[in-house]
């Protein structure tokens, strides 16, 4: 059994057809049927009914070839990872709003600098989308924070984000020097989308309290939310490094909540089973002793 005749197999299934798996791959039918008679025979099974002159997977070849595609997409990374000195490489980076926002154009900037070869793409989404796009390989891997669901994933952190609650330079909670959560009772909410919400340890804590607010403002869209917030539209969520520049400018204020302060890990994951290419390791690297290592990040937020 050879990796030859385990392609051989998945085209048949793909194609339905021993004459069209025959004509994919540029080879005759004979030698299509003879691979798929070698397997058959080394295993004991039937791979394919033979039906009308159609064909179609038994229960022990639908079991095959889960593990075929498994096996030959595990061959084409090993020789990706074999060709890498010679090959341009890609990698595919997910992110979500905050990384986005705060910092992954850093982190570009210096991959691009030690990887001049590979061609990197990102795209930036909530996270519970980002955590789908991994499982199912769309990127390579994701800097996202919150917890992570998912038992099929290898989540590494990378540094500690804090989260706090804001209103706008007029608001009337902007002047208050110590904010309890009755305070904020019936207050108008800007939130993000649910995507979102899921991993936001704070509203988490409003529901634990039973804190009633009035979801008033619901986006997608960070500056969208900002912009609600500065125009006194009502109080919102975010990661303090995401609001550093408006809070500095005056235009948003950090509430003091009493007793509370929350932080959560921004974290570097990727499929539990995915290897680890060269460009992934350097990212990886580039996180762990760039100025994105957790004591710089959290003096950053301070």
């Amino acid at each position: 059994m050879t990796i030859r005749h385990l392609k051989i197999f998945t085209t048949v299934a793909d194609e339905g057809s021993m004459s069209l798996a025959a004509k994919r791959l540029h080879i005759s039918q004979p030698s299509v049927s003879q691979a798929i008679s070698d397997l058959e025979k080394y295993y004991g099974i039937r791979l394919f009914e033979r039906l009308s002159q159609k064909i179609y997977l038994t229960k022990e070849g639908e079991l095959m070839l889960s593990f075929s595609r498994h096996i030959l997409d595990s061959f084409e990374q090993m020789e990706e990872a074999v060709n890498y000195a010679a090959e341009k490489t890609s990698l595919r980076i997910g992110c979500s709003v905050s990384v986005g926002t705060c910092f992954i154009n850093d982190i570009l900037d210096e991959a691009e600098q030690k990887m001049p070869d590979c061609e990197i793409s990102v795209i930036v989404s909530n996270s519970s989308d980002i955590e789908q796009a991994v499982l199912s390989n769309e990127i390579d891997l994701g800097l996202v924070e919150g917890i992570m669901k998912s038992k099929d994933l290898l989540i590494m952190p990378v540094c500690e984000d804090e989260l706090v609650v804001v209103c706008g330079k007029n608001h009337e909670l902007a002047k208050e020097k110590n904010v309890p959560l009755e305070m904020l009772k019936g207050q108008n909410y800007i939130s993000r989308e649910i995507g979102s919400a899921e991993r936001n340890q704070i509203e988490k804590i409003f529901e634990d309290y039973g804190l009633q607010l009035n979801k008033t403002f619901c986006s997608t869209n960070t500056e969208a939310i900002k912009n609600a917030v500065i125009r006194g539209r009502g109080i919102a969520i975010f990661s303090k490094r995401v609001v550093e520049r408006e809070c500095a400018e005056g235009q948003i204020v950090i509430l003091p909540l009493e007793g509370i302060t929350v932080t959560r890990n921004i974290n570097m994951v990727i499929h539990k089973n995915k290897y680890m290419s060269a460009s992934i390791k350097m990212i990886k690297e580039i996180l762990e002793g760039g100025a994105y290592n957790r004591q710089q990040v959290l003096k950053a937020a301070r």
